[in-house]
């Protein structure tokens, strides 16, 4: 990647609504060269997507936890990540080294459906869990700088 390859993404990155032709003219290059770039970095699996960003707090889910999943039986296949994926208030899941073998994101609405969901994990996916309740988040989801050489 050049350099304008990671100006476009770090633009789209900060705000993937915005047009051609306003990108166009914030990085003072014609719209058609603008456009076959942004096609090329799709194409190479750079860019994978364009989302609307949601307050979940404003949209009702006042919870968030993360919670650690250790595998009960560790002789057993490790399909956690496929058994939980179902679960529609699990926003992310990470596979980790250390103690557990996956730290998932979760968002509710309340404490007692946060207890039910654990429940659920637990029996679903045959792990111990352990939570932290986030309570307030400085800064989430900013997007790292690209190095030059592009690795």
């Amino acid at each position: 990647m050049d350099a304008l390859d990671r100006k476009i993404v770090s633009l789209l990155a900060t705000d993937s609504s915005a047009s051609i032709g306003e990108l166009a003219d914030t990085l003072d290059v014609p719209s058609s060269t603008l456009h076959q770039r942004i096609k090329k970095l799709e194409s190479k699996g750079v860019i994978t997507g364009y989302r609307a960003t949601v307050n979940q707090r404003a949209a009702g889910l006042t919870l968030h936890a993360l919670v650690s999943l250790t595998p009960i039986d560790p002789a057993r296949p490790d399909d956690i990540a496929e058994l939980i994926a179902p679960i529609e208030e699990i926003e992310s899941c990470w596979s980790v080294a250390g103690v557990e073998s996956y730290i998932v994101k979760v968002a509710v609405s309340e404490p007692a459906e946060l207890e039910a969901l654990l429940g659920r994990i637990r029996s679903i996916a045959n792990v111990s869990t352990r939570t932290s309740v986030i309570l307030s988040t400085p800064f989430e989801g900013r997007q790292a700088t690209i190095p030059e050489d592009g690795n």
